[in-house]
């Protein structure tokens, strides 16, 4: 077998951030089979050194994965790099402060992993994703597919577990998307919502269980988009199920699965939206995205995606403005 051959086959993953999400995500990772070698970098070293040694204990139960430490050299044969490193908000300090501040560390990784020349993809995992997937982006110099970030494949997946509970049917059967900002101006996608291949809005009648449907997909919204708020105030974090959710989007970057996942991503006129990395569905494959599907939406949900496209431009026009 040739080199490039054997480079090709040896699926490397890089994560950048030892932290609650990245250990968890190495943890899902192992466990999936997907990947042949999980390198982990943080600036704490101790952190690094007893997350792996944690990892690398439960070998015998999981798939065979070299799991390890590793350095910025790594990023030159990674097939993915997943950068969930990012600083807490301080007491006293403001949501810009702390967006300025990690803008600053994840462009810098960003950079670096362009400096050694990675052909892979990365995906951005720190908050808040859009926009700093945006920073990425533009600090790495690569094209839009190859830069991608988290963005609504959590919250989908919160939306399609409500609409599972609430009509008491298999979440597998259950199709539904939630796109624009991950964060406050997300909205659920109605019109793409379908139970057992049938559109909600033909499944109700059907089902029988909702006296005003109106107020139930209101509730049903507004839990999705406070997820994070009740987890964060219950437990201080969330990183069980998003370590989850970045797992599909990595097998599907590894195993070339051409998967649709909202995904946040450069938009450059679908929609009417350019300049501003959001929630849409699309095609996630070996090379990041490769394709993203202008879904036809409703009038509202067209409002819903540009006012969300809106709140992040004004984000990232923050990042320059003067104290």
């Amino acid at each position: 077998m040739k080199k490039s051959e054997e480079s090709e086959k040896h699926r490397r993953v890089v994560v950048v951030g030892a932290g609650s999400v990245g250990a968890t995500y190495c943890y899902a990772l192992a466990q999936s089979g997907l990947a042949d070698e999980i390198v982990l970098l943080d600036r704490n070293e101790d952190l690094v050194r007893g997350q792996v040694l944690d990892l690398v204990h439960g070998q015998p139960f999981f798939p065979t994965v070299n799991i390890r430490s590793g350095s910025p050299e790594d990023y030159q044969d990674a097939q993915l790099v997943v950068i969930t490193a990012g600083a807490a908000q301080k007491p006293g300090e403001t949501r810009l402060q702390l967006l300025r501040k990690n803008a600053e560390i994840v462009g810098d990784i960003a950079g670096e992993i362009a400096s050694y020349k990675c052909r892979g993809v990365i995906l951005v995992v720190t908050n808040p994703v859009d926009v700093l997937t945006w920073v990425a982006l533009k600090r790495s110099g690569w094209e839009r597919g190859r830069v991608i970030g988290s963005g609504t494949v959590l919250d989908s997946a919160r939306f399609r577990h409500l609409l599972s509970n609430h009509c008491g049917i298999d979440v597998h059967n259950v199709h539904a998307y939630f796109l624009g900002e991950h964060g406050d101006s997300e909205f659920a996608v109605w019109s793409m919502t379908h139970v057992a291949g049938i559109n909600i809005d033909e499944y109700c009648p059907v089902c029988g269980k909702c006296e005003d449907w109106s107020a139930q997909r209101k509730l049903i919204e507004q839990q999705v988009r406070e997820s994070a708020y009740h987890i964060i105030n219950s437990k201080g974090s969330t990183y069980f199920a998003v370590g989850l959710a970045l797992v599909k989007i990595t097998a599907s970057i590894l195993r070339k699965q051409n998967s649709v996942l909202t995904v946040s991503a450069m938009l450059t006129g679908e929609f009417g939206i350019s300049d501003v990395c959001l929630s849409v569905p699309c095609v996630v494959s070996d090379k990041g995205v490769i394709r993203i599907i202008s879904s036809p939406l409703t009038k509202g949900e067209m409002e819903s995606l540009a006012h969300s496209a809106e709140v992040l431009r004004k984000a990232i026009a923050s990042l320059s403005d003067k104290d």
